[in-house]
């Protein structure tokens, strides 16, 4: 802390310095203040000191005067003015030490903007210099500290440039580089001769911190290929000293230069992964060097070094890619399932969502998936062409429900095993997210059925066997089924035709229309639309139709309804035109009068948002009860609850809505009326009557006029889990991603061996010169190892190896 007069006497030629002046602190520069005081001892390390400066109350000097000057900070070098910062940019340690050696490193450290300032750049340095580029997504961050710390220190070997715009990170070729993250490339432009040809890019796959990027630069740094002449086993490379193998090439006089290409060759594949020597078989005499051509020294300590005979340079950058990455990944995950596997032991009985609690707890139980096929990215619509039907499942892998979905799905597989046009096949969206995207997937899991590669119809009812096993024949069949004569209509409603759902028992709807109702048949094509893969609709609109119409005594346009295969068929007119208004008066007519209630059909009652008058009962209702209960149902054209029943022994769940209703559970049967959107009030039939229609219609008018008091009143709070939902999203948004999300192909799906990537995404060969690649195309031996052994060249090709997942 100095006054205005001691700091600018005490300035030294050369010397910067980074100065604040103040006449008295108020309380909202403090947290600045403590950013640059904590900021002090980082930039001394690069001889930089941080003075306060106190203004006397009656200095007008240019930056003791003013109010605004007042709200930044100086940067001198002696006595020059480099560069003034607002207070606001200078918000915390690594903001600071970030600008301000951005200021003082203008020539160390060019900013570039467009991809022509970057080009401009690397075609000055080609053939002199190597250039350091880096991409922050915005300064004063820690990523961006960290390149100006290492610009400090190798600015004067290597050129650095630094942007903050996606856009020109896209333009160089990094089109699936996520923009939110910092990245690091090292250009090799020293080695670049073509002007034509762009500098050879190595990107830095960790994280940008002071310490990574001093790692990288090392290996940068390092010989390409390092010639060795002494047992590998006192061989020490910067490689190894830094953590990363090193692969031996082993070679002979007779087949040095084809060696030499094959070493160089690899050592750019593997550059930033692992370190390459070429080992001379005749300055060593080890007899293990006869019978191998390829040596790996891990860094690890009392590992001994293997020898191994391999074929070409794919399998030595396998060795190396799967060393690093695949037997890491593989140990991780079953770390991580170990550990999964203990926590859910321990929580199992304290599980909040019983779909995860299930899923759970079969997870090491294997579903039969050989029936389904896998879709990927490349084989989705040439899938859908091949077959009249494609019912698709759209999961995602790690989510519970898509779990549980697809233990039905292998049920439903097994229920059509060789129904002809069918195909059943499954979309992983965390696979292939794209596609997902594309095909409007915007919830897990979702199920679409594909005709003949076109039209899709996308289910959405319950998720059981039964019902996903339903939905997929109705949808074969025409909605609604055009009926030609009048005996197909008969046959129809009988439940013979079409032959496909004969098997099928299920209410069936008939749409009769004369030639003068086009506007009713319209509506009612629509609502089939709608209603594909739920209902059976067929529709009959011939000349003869008043022959059909008559005898079920119904006039054009109506609905006939045929319930038991065709042993009660009603009729209904047809008075709304609107599409909606008939589908929604379909569902109604295909509710039971008297039905049973379960947990897949309740969801259908609810919606009617009725009172329920509901018979509890141990097993199946008597026969009297059950007269009677119909009786009351049948009795009003348009009633005004919803008359049902629940059998406990097929739905055990109402032993727990029972325990809920009544503090002490009552004697079976019982008749319940409760309104559950209304009051919430809960109501029990007097035990003492008998169950008749004639002592139900007398109650329930007791219970309008407010003479019967309720058992119990449901609380109308939410029904809301009892813990918060994972948010998905921000999880994402947080966590610093290990590996880049595919969006083309993964691991195993196809058989195809891919170049193995750096670990920033670029593919090495791609960058490789022409020159390299010109030799290639003549046959040159830096493709395949053969040179290195030629005893051994003679040897069956092995199979390459791939992971299926």
């Amino acid at each position: 802390e100095l006054s205005p007069q001691e700091y600018f006497s005490s300035l030294q030629a050369g010397r910067a310095s980074l100065a604040y002046f103040t006449r008295n602190v108020s309380p909202g520069a403090q947290p600045f203040l403590e950013q640059i005081e904590n900021s002090a001892e980082a930039l001394q390390d690069y001889g930089i000191s941080v003075v306060k400066v106190n203004c006397p109350k009656e200095d007008v000097s240019r930056y003791c005067g003013k109010e605004n000057a007042l709200r930044k900070a100086y940067l001198f070098r002696g006595n020059m003015l480099i560069r003034e910062f607002p207070t606001d940019a200078l918000f915390d340690v690594n903001s600071i030490v970030a600008n301000v050696l951005f200021a003082l490193l203008f020539n160390e450290v060019k900013y570039v903007e467009t991809l022509a300032d970057l080009q401009s750049i690397e075609n000055a340095l080609k053939g002199r210099s190597n250039m350091v580029f880096a991409y922050v997504p915005a300064t004063g961050t820690a990523e961006h500290r960290a390149v100006m710390e290492a610009a400090f220190v190798y600015g004067t070997v290597h050129q650095f440039v630094l942007t903050t715009e996606a856009t020109l990170l896209k333009d160089t070729g990094n089109d699936k580089s996520d923009v939110s993250s910092a990245r690091l490339f090292f250009c090799h432009c020293q080695r670049a001769t073509d002007l034509g040809q762009p500098c050879r890019r190595t990107a830095m796959g960790q994280t940008l911190t002071m310490l990574n990027i001093h790692r990288h630069l090392k290996l940068m740094g390092a010989p390409l290929v390092t010639e060795v002449a002494e047992d590998p086993e006192k061989v020490s490379t910067v490689h190894l000293q830094l953590g990363l193998p090193l692969v031996f090439i082993l070679s002979q006089k007779e087949t040095y230069e084809a060696d030499r290409r094959t070493a160089e060759f690899v050592a750019w594949q593997l550059l930033g992964k692992a370190g390459v020597a070429l080992l001379s078989r005749d300055l060593v005499d080890l007899n293990v060097l006869l019978r191998s051509n390829v040596a790996l020294k891990t860094p690890d300590e009392g590992v001994p070094i293997k020898y191994l005979v391999l074929e070409d340079t794919d399998e030595v950058i396998t060795l190396v890619e799967d060393k690093n990455k695949v037997e890491q990944i593989q140990e991780d995950e079953e770390e991580d399932e170990e550990d999964e596997d203990e926590k859910e032991n321990n929580n199992q009985d304290i599980q909040d969502d019983q779909v995860v609690e299930a899923v759970s707890r079969d997870k090491k139980r294997e579903l039969p998936l050989e029936q389904i096929l896998v879709l990927t990215e490349e084989t989705f619509h040439s899938a859908l062409l091949e077959t009249a039907w494609t019912v698709v499942l759209f999961y995602a892998s790690w989510e519970a429900v898509s779990l549980a979905v697809l233990r039905s799905y292998t049920e439903v597989a097994d229920h059509l095993k060789g129904t002809q046009g069918v195909l059943l096949s499954r979309v992983n969206c965390w696979d292939w997210p794209g596609l997902c995207t594309k095909e409007n997937v915007t919830q897990f899991p979702t199920i679409k059925i594909y005709e003949k590669g076109e039209r899709s119809v996308m289910y959405n009812g319950m998720w059981g066997t039964e019902e996903l096993t339903s939905f997929i024949m109705l949808s074969r069949v025409s909605c609604p089924l055009k009926l030609a004569t009048i005996d197909e209509a008969e046959g129809y409603l009988r439940g013979e035709f079409p032959s496909e759902l004969s098997s099928y028992h299920h209410t069936l709807l008939l749409g009769v229309f004369s030639t003068a109702t086009s506007e009713a048949r319209e509506a009612f094509e629509e609502a089939g639309n709608i209603l594909s893969g739920h209902v059976t609709m067929g529709m009959y609109f011939e000349d003869d139709g008043l022959a059909l119409s008559r005898k079920y005594a119904v006039s054009p346009p109506a609905l006939l309804l045929a319930r038991s295969r065709g042993r009660s068929v009603e009729g209904i007119a047809l008075s709304k035109q609107s599409a909606q208004d008939m589908v929604q008066m379909i569902r109604c007519e295909l509710l039971d009068i008297f039905p049973e209630i379960t947990v897949q059909n309740l969801p259908r009652y609810l919606q009617l948002r009725k009172p329920f008058l509901i018979l509890f009962s141990d097993g199946d209702i008597g026969q009297m009860e059950s007269k009677e209960m119909l009786k009351l149902a049948k009795g009003r054209p348009q009633p005004a609850f919803v008359a049902c029943w629940l059998n406990l022994k097929k739905t055990p769940v109402g032993h727990g809505i029972l325990k809920a209703y009544f503090a002490t559970m009552p004697s079976l049967p019982v008749l319940i009326w409760v309104n559950l959107h209304a009051g919430g009030q809960v109501f029990k039939f007097p035990s003492e009557q008998s169950i008749t229609e004639m002592n139900i219609l007398s109650w329930l008018e007791k219970l309008k006029a407010g003479l019967e008091i309720p058992s119990s009143t449901l609380s109308d709070e939410d029904w809301k889990p009892p813990l918060p939902a994972y948010d998905f999203l921000q999880m994402m948004e947080t966590a610093v991603p290990e590996l880049p999300l595919h969006t083309s192909h993964r691991r195993g799906d196809t058989p195809e061996r891919h170049l193995p990537e750096s670990p920033g995404g670029d593919t090495a060969v791609q960058e490789e010169p022409s020159q390299e690649t010109n030799a290639e195309k003549v046959g040159s031996p830096g493709r395949d190892l053969r040179g290195t052994a030629p005893r051994l060249a003679a040897r069956e090709k092995q199979g390459k190896r791939h992971s299926e997942l």
